[in-house]
């Protein structure tokens, strides 16, 4: 027999659950009434409140429900709501779209769409044979999400293959498919091409014009973007640089030390009102710092609210290149108290800095607590540390850190190796380093150098004479260096003998013009004593310079 109490409880239990009961048939008949109401146009408008998978399905549920699982216009949206939530899921896109039994342009676009974004990008160049086969025209928005996927893959064969198919459809003067072949192009380093299709877009847009810079400044063109960047200005054109533009031209002017660009850049950006944001802030923190201009590179550092890793990365860089070392590692612990997890890039910049600055302690502390961050030890890192213990004099302790280490050694390593052996003058050692390197790295002329010059500085001279014969005999040459001189915004480089300058006969004419003067100027001064130097000096610079 249960309690008085119990009893009571139980009488007020049943009722409840019954009451429970009829209120959830209720709203489930509610729920059903009310989905077989709605139309495509309000499901349409249920997804684009939608911000997570979970609402998605329970808006995708509903279109089930309401008889609309099969409308290929509520399919493609459902596909693109997908592949863009704040947790993109292409397995639950790629179901809609399979169980969709008609399939327009629009619903295969938005698919291709998803894995070009997504990847796995062959998927997406599957999807546009399917299309084909399928009998449904490509139209002006499928060839730029298929030459994306094809550009992640750097696959030039597929990507020719697609613009041929542009061409039969008719497209591929199209604003859009060119553009997207600017940008192919250059991704897969076929620049030539890229600046063919650029030429043939009849009307650009900024689009058009920042594909085509970035294409060079990525591909190693640096005063090509800088010449279509000054063509961009001067040109006559409706588009002002937007966000992208200088984001896509700071890196040439990093590269080139240009200056008078970087600083036009950043005057523009302050004046027009564009945001700061972490790209571009990087890029004006990494010209600063290639020009020299540490404290305009901190100002811009302290101005960006949202830093990135990147943008630490650059200021990190900006003090180590310099030799603040000291400055580095303290905005290394800024980095750490911000929050931000230090990567790979990170710590090879720190270690090149204790490196060149003889903080071996440091460094090899540096090196130990990679691991309590996560960031796995790379072979570009094990380099750096035989280069900080070769360049403060332990050649042993280099040697056996190499023996040790669990990374097979490469070409960067033994170089570090080699250049240590340079600067302690440890010939033996770096015979035996330039045979591996001449094994690993047969086509660079930098390390036969280094050992040619050291055989000279020893006076070997019929060793250093036989590697040269060697350099020569397998057609080794040694990068010519250029010096460079920026006159009216326009970087002018010359090489060693190079004569490939427009008015190099007016230079040429100009320089011997100068040397003639010269020779005259200090005939006059023969009889004068040595402390006359300056005198002569004076007249030959103030000459000189008209």
């Amino acid at each position: 027999m249960l309690p008085m109490k119990a009893q009571m409880l139980g009488l007020l239990v049943k009722p409840n659950l019954l009451f429970l009961t009829r209120i959830i048939f209720t709203s489930s008949r509610y729920f059903v009434s009310m989905a077989s109401q709605r139309n495509s146009y309000d499901y349409t408008y249920l997804l684009q409140r939608c911000k997570c998978t979970k609402t998605i399905k329970s808006v995708h549920a509903q279109i089930i429900i309401g008889g609309f699982g099969e409308n290929p216009f509520l399919g493609a949206k459902l596909v693109g709501k997908y592949a863009q939530c704040q947790e993109p899921n292409m397995e639950d896109a790629r179901k809609v779209f399979d169980c969709l039994p008609e399939r327009d342009a629009f619903l295969w676009n938005m698919i291709i769409q998803g894995y070009a974004n997504l990847g796995p990008f062959l998927e997406a160049l599957n999807i546009y044979e399917d299309m084909r086969r399928s009998g449904v025209a490509a139209t002006r928005y499928t060839f730029p999400f298929v030459l994306k996927a094809c550009g992640a893959m750097k696959d030039g064969k597929k990507g020719q293959a697609l613009h041929g198919h542009a061409v039969r459809c008719g497209l591929d003067l199209d604003l859009f498919v060119g553009n997207a072949l600017v940008a192919f192009y250059a991704k897969c380093n076929e620049i030539g091409a890229s600046r063919r299709v650029f030429d043939m877009i009849s009307e650009k847009d900024i689009v058009s014009w920042n594909s085509m810079i970035s294409g060079y400044a990525v591909n190693g063109c640096v005063d090509s973007a800088l010449v279509l960047f000054h063509e961009m200005l001067q040109g006559g054109t409706m588009y002002a640089p937007d966000n992208a533009t200088l984001v896509a031209v700071l890196p040439a002017c990093a590269q080139t030390a240009a200056i008078q660009e970087g600083l036009w850049i950043h005057m523009y950006v302050i004046k027009s009102g564009i945001e700061l944001d972490a790209a571009l802030g990087s890029g004006l923190i990494a010209m600063y710092a290639n020009c020299g201009r540490l404290s305009s590179a901190r100002d811009v550092f302290d101005q960006i609210n949202d830093k990135n890793i990147v943008v630490w990365n650059e200021i990190i860089r900006c003090y180590g290149m310099h030799g603040h070392a000291d400055e580095a590692l303290r905005m290394f612990s800024g980095l750490i108290d911000s929050g931000l997890q230090p990567d790979g890039v990170i710590f090879l910049c720190l270690l090149s800095t204790c490196s060149h600055a003889g903080m071996v302690k440091e460094g090899m502390e540096l090196f130990e607590k990679m691991g309590d961050y996560g960031v796995e030890k790379a072979s570009k890192h094990y380099a750096s540390v035989v280069d900080l213990l070769g360049r403060a004099g332990f050649l042993h302790e280099a040697c056996e850190f190499v023996k040790n280490m669990p990374v097979k050694s490469g070409k960067e390593l033994y170089g570090a190796l080699l250049g240590a052996c340079r600067i302690h003058n440890n010939i033996e050692l770096a015979e035996e380093i330039a045979e591996k390197l001449f094994v690993l790295d047969p086509d660079n002329a930098g390390r036969y150098i280094i050992l040619v010059k050291m055989y000279e500085d020893a006076g070997k001279w019929e060793k250093a004479a036989r590697l040269r014969k060697a350099l020569k005999e397998k057609n080794i040459r040694k990068p010519l260096g250029y010096s460079a001189i920026e006159l009216g915004c326009v970087l002018h480089q010359f090489g060693v003998e190079d004569e490939s300058h427009p008015f190099k006969d007016l230079i040429f004419d100009t320089l011997e013009r100068l040397d003639n003067i010269m020779e005259e100027e200090l005939g006059l001064f023969d009889g004068f004593p040595l402390l006359e130097t300056n005198a002569i000096l004076t007249p030959i610079v103030t000459t000189a310079n008209n």
